[in-house]
């Protein structure tokens, strides 16, 4: 589905993405992990068309990126870092807003539904959580139908609870066939969610594959750290005593 191959960005002579090279499969999860500055968001925002490519190439479903940049819109979600709303529109018109600039037509009802979202229908952004404006922003990316789903670190700032509900949903959209890339900080998050994972650190790629196998290769160099396993974290108590399931 997706072919990055060679990608380049450039900043005042200084590369922050350095030929970075990597694919991603039809319904597949790809996760690309790295501390701050390491060039993720940056080689993200090429991917999407926001950003220009200095060097190399993104395939996105057999189209040139930087060639089909409106064509490439038309088929993506976004669902950014900090996403921004208008005011003072209920949640089901902007939606039906969202649509509209796709030439398209949505049961809004049902978009909110499935983002358990639909009590809100006729709320304001400024009236929910920081979990419900996420998720909120997800439907509004996937008004369209995407066939791949950008996500910029989708749960920074959240609470436990709200933040394994949004793993649910990522979940659900994985199952829609829809091709998910994102970004994260939580490695936990990583692990759960992403089918690979590319971990980046100063714009260069320097391992890609499953969680699981990475794992594996570090333990095969003769990695160990102390063992001291608990039956529960504090997580799972918090999770417990409040109660997995989203509250209004």
């Amino acid at each position: 589905m997706i072919v990055v191959k060679d990608l380049v960005k450039t900043y005042d002579g200084q590369k922050v993405v350095k030929g970075i090279s990597f694919t991603v499969e039809k319904s597949e999860i790809f996760g690309i992990l790295g501390p701050n500055g390491a060039g993720k968001t940056t080689a993200l925002e090429m991917m999407e068309a926001l950003r220009e490519i200095d060097g190399g190439s993104v395939m996105i479903d057999g189209i040139n990126v930087a060639k089909n940049p409106q064509k490439i819109r038309s088929i993506i979600g976004v669902q950014p870092q900090s996403p921004a709303f208008q005011d003072k529109t209920k949640l089901s018109e902007l939606l039906e807003l969202f649509a509209a600039a796709y030439g398209e037509k949505v049961d809004a009802k049902k978009f909110l539904s499935e983002v358990d979202l639909l009590d809100k229908a006729n709320s304001y952004i400024d009236q929910l959580s920081g979990g419900q404006k996420q998720r909120f922003s997800i439907a509004a990316a996937l008004v369209h139908n995407p066939k791949v789903f950008f996500m910029d670190e989708p749960t920074t700032g959240l609470d436990p609870q709200a933040r394994r509900n949004l793993w649910d949903l990522v979940g659900a959209i994985k199952k829609r066939g829809i091709t998910v890339v994102m970004t994260t900080h939580y490695m936990e998050e990583a692990e759960f969610l992403c089918d690979r994972v590319a971990i980046m650190d100063n714009g260069n790629i320097i391992a890609t594959d499953t969680p699981k196998n990475l794992v594996r290769q570090l333990l095969n160099r003769g990695f160990k750290k102390k063992q001291h396993v608990e039956q529960a974290n504090l997580e799972d108590v918090f999770i417990d005593l409040t109660g997995k399931n989203l509250k209004p």
